[in-house]
């Protein structure tokens, strides 16, 4: 029984590092088609946002089963648990790198961005969302908690966009200023699920959550 246990676990982290990796794809493929203004690339980020939804729903099925017609001990089911949690964070970032990809295709930002620090605003939300799903797979509340204080630095980043951008207004119209700083508050709330990830990690690991009114030290 146990094996089929462990068996089934394996699966749910080949399912979660899936999940992770086209999230990333997702985010890093919406600024891409920004920088280069790829309308079909755009579209491509759109399309995938179903087998996101799908694999989500897959998730969360094998999470049901596991509970359901297995007994987890504690430190299993808090890992099961955390992983419910999670995809939801996931799919969202999904969802939000799919808005990105909707402006470009339906806003109206119609010149390749350059000037403005989104692409290490994007660089950064996929390195937080790689390092989240790691910390996850591999039980490292360290790297948690690394991922969780580089929030900080992407808010910090999206702050540099907005200074950007009221220093190079005369490069864009007042529509196309708007568009770009709704994609930049877009990868900001990516950070912000990925913390939210790694918050969860922490609970697999160690049983305490931040809503507990616990600090991590």
């Amino acid at each position: 029984m146990r094996i089929r246990f462990d068996e089934q676990l394996k699966q749910l982290n080949k399912e979660m590092i899936n999940m992770g990796t086209m999230i990333e794809k997702s985010i890093g493929d919406a600024v891409k088609a920004l920088m280069k203004q790829d309308v079909e690339l755009a579209q491509k980020v759109m399309a995938g946002d179903e087998e996101i939804d799908r694999t989500e729903r897959k998730i969360e099925d094998l999470c049901l089963r596991l509970l359901l017609q297995q007994q987890p001990v504690a430190r299993d089911l808090r890992n099961i648990s955390a992983a419910l949690k999670m995809v939801t964070d996931m799919e969202r970032i999904g969802d939000q790198a799919t808005d990105i990809a909707e402006i470009l295709n339906t806003g109206s930002v119609h010149v390749p961005v350059t000037a403005i620090p989104l692409q290490e605003m994007a660089d950064y939300a996929m390195h937080m969302v790689n390092d989240s799903v790691t910390a996850y797979v591999e039980g490292k509340s360290d790297l948690a908690k690394k991922v969780i204080s580089s929030d900080d630095v992407l808010d910090n980043l999206f702050n540099k966009v907005r200074n950007a951008l009221d220093q190079n207004t005369m490069d864009f119209s007042s529509d196309e200023v708007l568009d770009l700083l709704m994609i930049s508050k877009y990868y900001e709330r990516i950070g912000d699920h990925a913390t939210n990830i790694a918050e969860w990690v922490i609970y697999s690991v160690t049983g305490v959550h931040k809503h507990d009114g616990v600090e991590y030290e």
